[in-house]
């Protein structure tokens, strides 16, 4: 059968049958998967029969690949790089900056690039991936950069400073505005002055 056969997309809820299936019989946790089948990329043949699925579990800027099975594990070598290509441009639509895995096949290695990761990077995996502290492996897919919440903590830093600048700019205004007022007032009061002893001054005069 021809690449050209299979089709990898996302699953949806009609896979859901045939992911259970699936999941059994590489005995993985359908019970807990089944509720999380939206991670799944799935592929099938012209027929629509799922023959393997593999799951990405995403945590801010991190990615897990998962739960990796097939219903004839002699069509692996065709469908594994399909589901992988698939799952790497998930991964990068959502800006991650690096996968883990716990699969242990050699081609997460030779073929995706998967490391032993440092100690300080091994420190950046999200604990909601698996307790399990072995075992793991990671693609670093784009540098580190500010991640969302510290875009967000420097963003209402700034909008509080900006909330600070613009109150003093309404004080100094208003301030400007009452030193208006009252050179209004005073000029007011010259004018007046001014008109009172004009008048009188000219009333004063010889007709």
């Amino acid at each position: 059968m021809s690449l050209e056969n299979y089709r990898v997309r996302r699953a949806t809820t009609d896979d859901l049958d045939g992911l259970i299936l699936l999941w059994k019989s590489a005995q993985l946790p359908a019970n807990i998967l089944d509720k999380r089948f939206t991670e799944f990329q799935v592929a099938e043949d012209d027929s629509g029969k799922l023959l393997g699925a593999i799951g990405l579990q995403v945590a801010g800027t991190e990615g897990r690949v998962h739960s990796e099975t097939y219903a004839d594990f002699g069509l692996t070598d065709r469908l594994r790089p399909l589901l992988w290509e698939r799952i790497s441009n998930v991964a990068m639509n959502h800006g991650l900056f690096r996968l883990w895995t716990n699969e242990s096949a050699p081609f997460w290695k030779k073929e995706c690039g998967f490391t032993e990761p440092a100690a300080d990077v091994l420190a950046k995996k999200p604990e909601s991936f698996s307790e399990t502290k072995f075992g793991w492996l990671v693609l670093q897919l784009r540098e580190d950069r500010a991640a969302p919440s510290s875009i967000e903590a420097e963003f209402a830093r700034f909008k509080a400073e900006e909330n600070v600048r613009t109150g003093k700019i309404r004080e100094r205004a208003r301030l400007l505005k009452g030193v208006a007022l009252g050179l209004s007032v005073l000029l007011f009061i010259f004018v007046v002055v001014g008109l009172f002893y004009l008048f009188k001054f000219r009333t004063r005069l010889p007709h």
